[in-house]
């Protein structure tokens, strides 16, 4: 989450600035390079359901700096060339939550690692706010529980946690052979916030890596926007006892303000039990 450029629009909601839920920093041109995009991969897009208003490739620094680019979807999901191209041409979308058809097996244990690596690691702030993620996630009791660790020994773990230099947002990815998206960026900027709204966005971009997609995708409004990322051609199904209007207490809305509580909202719990 950061402060908005481009697909998502500046506003104010309530008390203080709106952020989105996952983007890069507009500044950090390191972290954002615009380039072309291929017709071919738009349309693959677009039968994903996902919007293709606003793609772009991006250099994703992995903790030991080595860079991936990856294309950047809708500000704050990234995708490998090789995920895209695994995805289902056919998959549908929930709503109000809503999610891809990639999705984590469950049962399963979910082994989380929070860097403290010198370069890009976890602020004090952000660990505590990670921990406190991690317990949010496990007081749900789903199929999926999740286990923390603080260290530098990334490789073996379902996500990994780091903070690249940025604003304050973050980058997340979908899901892939039924494991979650390692890689979740929790940008620099973030440190500036109460622990609350980092806990919040780190909740928010591991809801990508199980495979949420935002809540408000008919028409953004959390970003001050009336613009409809897109619902699928092929149905929309509807998740029980879920709202399907707009839900201003979701952790999963596309953008948020720094009054966040960084606690579920009621039909976050509903979608989550729902799929897990």
């Amino acid at each position: 989450m950061k402060t908005m450029k481009s697909f998502f629009i500046p506003a104010i909601v309530g008390i203080g600035l709106l952020l989105t839920a996952c983007e890069n920093d507009p500044k950090d041109e390191n972290l954002d390079v615009q380039q072309e995009v291929s017709d071919e991969v738009l349309d693959k897009l677009a039968s994903l359901e996902l919007n293709t208003n606003d793609v772009s490739l991006t250099d994703v620094v992995l903790p030991d700096g080595s860079v991936e680019t990856n294309y950047l979807i809708e500000g704050d999901i990234v995708m490998s060339k090789e995920h895209l191209s695994e995805m289902e041409l056919h998959g549908g979308v929930e709503s109000e939550q809503y999610h891809t058809w990639n999705l984590v097996n469950s049962p399963k244990t979910i082994n989380v690692i929070g860097y403290t690596g010198s370069s890009q690691g976890l602020s004090s702030a952000m660990q505590t706010a990670l921990q406190q993620a991690v317990n949010s996630y496990n007081s749900l009791n789903l199929g999926l529980t999740f286990t923390l660790t603080f260290g530098t020994n990334y490789n073996p773990y379902d996500i990994v946690v780091y903070s690249p230099s940025g604003g304050a947002g973050g980058q997340a990815g979908f899901p892939s052979g039924g494991n979650p998206y390692k890689w979740v960026q929790i940008f620099s900027g973030l440190n500036s916030y109460p622990t609350q709204v980092i806990r919040h966005v780190i909740m928010h971009e591991i809801g990508h890596c199980l495979g949420m997609r935002h809540t408000d995708w008919f028409s953004r409004q959390s970003c001050g926007q009336n613009s409809n990322e897109g619902e699928a051609g092929v149905g929309a199904v509807h998740i029980p006892g879920t709202p399907t209007g707009y839900d201003p207490s979701s952790v999963m809305l596309a953008c948020f303000n720094s009054g966040v509580s960084g606690n579920w909202g009621q039909y976050d719990i509903v979608a989550l039990n729902y799929l897990y």
